[in-house]
């Protein structure tokens, strides 16, 4: 039996404008770029996005379903961390060598900022349509192809094993029993610049008044040696059993906990934001109607549904999901936080600074 899944949930409501390139495209092509012909696609098409599971899905399921479709465009996948992915686009902003990125909405948006992507037009890429206007990205500079959670995972064996406290709040983080039981990333993370920012709106702050996040954040800091500098750490620290808690994204719990791992997600009862997967167009970028194509390909229903059954992403588009999975997937909607990517973009150079000089200094003391 199958259940509708429902993609109506969280804002992804990126602020700002984007200055939209008028012309030039053309001009950007190699000359030995083989020129499709109106309305025909390219013979090639690099895509860069995140590693691990999903460049897995990417090259098995999705790369070959679009060749299905699509034999003759070579697909070339480039991995890393949005963040990488991002500065590799802005430093080939002159001679872009990747067409499509999909990378997390704070990310996409910093990207926006530096003019990095090109407008999606709904008539090319028609299954824009099918994504909820709670889902939209600021002036379509991209397109939310999934979403998940943020909260706090835990292994359910060892909470049992050493009597500790299952979480149900943000500020369980900063109890005392977390000592020597807890990972976290550094702010540069976006999961360690969700907890920051989450920590402030359970303690009457938000994104424009930080000061209640970094008061228990600093807390936090004395019961870790280190901050971990990446997701990767975060896995591993769970797997090799020096954490028992951590903050990410359902998604990845989902993912060890099907790996193997008894590990227990958490929607905290003061709520929590979305982070939202966004597909873009590198502006610029040689092989426009390829990219236009697997845009629109990536909010197919059998693309979205790979997204939810293979990888626990809510799909961006209203899609038909396992009950098992639609069950997993399930989450308070009522209590999503809309981020302000602006206010948080603006104020990211001043709480990098603050974390190394106030609450780096207070690891493990």
């Amino acid at each position: 039996m199958k259940k509708k899944w429902f993609a109506a949930v969280t804002s992804v409501m990126l602020v700002g404008s984007l200055l939209i390139g008028c012309g030039g495209t053309e001009d950007k092509k190699d000359a030995g770029q083989a020129k499709s012909e109106e309305g025909k696609l390219e013979k090639q098409l690099v895509v860069a996005g995140n590693g691990a599971t999903v460049e897995k899905l990417m090259k098995d399921e999705i790369f070959k379903k679009f060749n299905e479709k699509f034999p003759d465009v070579k697909l070339t996948y480039v991995s890393g961390v949005s963040t990488e992915i991002v500065a590799k686009v802005k430093a080939q902003k002159n001679a872009p060598q990747i067409d499509v990125v999909v990378v997390e909405g704070g990310e996409q948006e910093a990207g926006r900022k530096e003019d990095l992507w090109e407008t999606l037009d709904e008539k090319e890429i028609p299954n824009i349509a099918k994504v909820s206007d709670d889902l939209k990205v600021t002036d379509n500079s991209g397109v939310t192809v999934n979403f998940t959670p943020m909260g706090i995972s835990y292994n359910a064996e060892l909470v049992k094993e050493k009597g500790l406290p299952i979480p149900e709040s943000w500020n369980d983080l900063a109890r005392p029993e977390m000592k020597d039981n807890l990972s976290l990333t550094e702010v540069t993370s976006n999961f360690g610049r969700s907890t920051l920012i989450m920590l402030a709106y359970a303690n009457g702050g938000s994104e424009k008044q930080i000061d209640p996040g970094f008061d228990k954040l600093n807390t936090i800091a004395g019961y870790m040696p280190t901050f971990a500098k990446s997701a990767a750490q975060l896995e591993q620290s769970l797997q090799d059993q020096t954490a028992v808690y951590t903050t990410w994204t359902m998604a990845r719990s989902l993912v060890q906990k099907e790996a193997g791992l008894p590990i227990e997600f958490v929607f905290p009862k003061e709520g929590a934001n979305i982070v939202p997967n966004v597909a873009a167009h590198v502006k610029g970028a040689k092989n426009e109607h390829a990219a236009k194509q697997f845009i629109d390909f990536l909010l197919s229903d059998d693309v979205q549904k790979l997204y939810g059954e293979a990888l626990f992403y809510n799909p961006a588009t209203s899609v038909e999901l396992s009950d098992d999975v639609a069950e997993k997937l399930a989450f308070d909607r009522d209590k999503v936080v809309t981020f302000d990517y602006g206010a948080i973009s603006t104020h990211m150079s001043e709480w990098l600074d603050r974390f190394n000089k106030e609450t780096a200094t207070k690891m493990g003391k």
